[in-house]
């Protein structure tokens, strides 16, 4: 995974990218290669013009070493800097890798199992079926249990090919009891609907704090995946690194764990529990208003304004993936 990782290729003494490995443009519509409103005030065309990125990639690829074996990307990208894709991007992404010969493979062990609240599974935001969907983290709530799923396509060709796959600790009855008691928790507990509810409120609430804050440059998020771009100057959007790094202390300070992450650690990353309650959104943004006045009171008198939040409803497929998988998992406690 390290090979094909720009998280670590790119950083200081991380290994020289393979010749084999293609690195696509980060589809970041605040400051990537194609931009709002620089380049389109239509989020549609921003999705087009990143995607078509990926197909020059396929046409290269093909010319120089066979083609494209396959596409992965998180679903919304975290480590990236909490980026949310533009409308359309993974969509037209998967065509073109499809077309190539590759398999689409969607990383969800952030971003998944109800985190964006309008769905199960973020990659259903694009409107995608991947081929493979790797998965971890909040599927065992503190339990260290991963999974990956495919198509029984896919899954065949193991026999087909004679290729052995084999793990350790695969099918763990322990791991697989843990991880189904997450799913009836998220069930029961309406945990997405909370998502979506009061990623909402933290969202318009972050918004209401980039009108009252220079400092805050963007802000971006789905359900309780929330990112808070910090920049020295709203024109040129210089990277505040620095002050991004002292927020994040003070905030610890406050008793209250953020972190930062962005190709420059710029970008303030709000991913709570799920149990987040909108009084803890709002202890968290109040917080960081104070935390923001103390780095030299730059701010903004609030005009007056009337901030529209967009809520997205539940999806009603939810309940038919999340049950596909709670089924896979208590199958596979009883092969124990």
């Amino acid at each position: 995974m390290i090979d094909v990782s720009p998280y670590k290729l790119n950083l200081p003494g991380g290994p020289e990218k393979p010749e084999w490995v293609h690195v696509a443009s980060v589809p970041d519509v605040y400051r990537g290669k194609y931009q709002y409103t620089r380049d389109s005030n239509c989020e549609e065309e921003l999705g087009r013009l990143y995607a078509d990125e990926i197909g020059k990639i396929c046409n290269e690829a093909s010319q120089e070493n066979g083609g494209i074996c396959a596409f992965i990307a998180e679903s919304l990208q975290s480590c990236g800097g909490q980026i949310i894709p533009p409308d359309g991007y993974l969509k037209r992404a998967y065509e073109y890798i499809r077309e190539a010969g590759g398999v689409c493979i969607a990383d969800e062990v952030q971003v998944g199992f109800g985190r964006v609240g309008s769905h199960m599974w973020a990659f259903e935001t694009q409107d995608v079926i991947p081929d493979i969907v790797t998965m971890g983290k909040p599927m065992g709530n503190g339990h260290p249990v991963a999974a990956v799923i495919t198509t029984p396509e896919i899954a065949r060709s193991f026999a087909d090919t004679g290729i052995e796959y084999f793990n350790t600790y695969g099918g763990n009855p322990v791991s697989c009891a843990i991880a189904n008691a997450v799913l009836d928790v998220i069930e029961e507990e309406r945990l997405m609907e909370r998502a979506n509810r009061v990623g909402n409120h933290l969202l318009s609430r972050c918004e209401g704090l980039k009108h009252k804050h220079r400092l805050i440059g963007d802000v971006r998020g789905r359900g309780l995946f929330v990112g808070v771009e910090l920049v020295t100057d709203r024109e040129t959007r210089t990277p505040a690194t620095v002050e991004a790094k002292h927020v994040v202390n003070r905030m610890r300070e406050e008793k209250i764990l953020i972190s930062r992450d962005g190709p420059d650690s710029n970008v303030l990353k709000f991913k709570p529990p799920m149990v987040f309650t909108t009084q803890d959104a709002d202890r968290l943004v109040d917080t960081l208003d104070r935390v923001l006045l103390e780095l030299g009171g730059d701010w903004m008198p609030m005009p007056n304004l009337k901030l529209e939040v967009r809520v997205t409803p539940i999806s009603n497929e939810v309940e038919t993936s999340e049950a596909v998988i709670q089924s896979s998992m208590k199958q596979g406690v009883k092969a124990m």
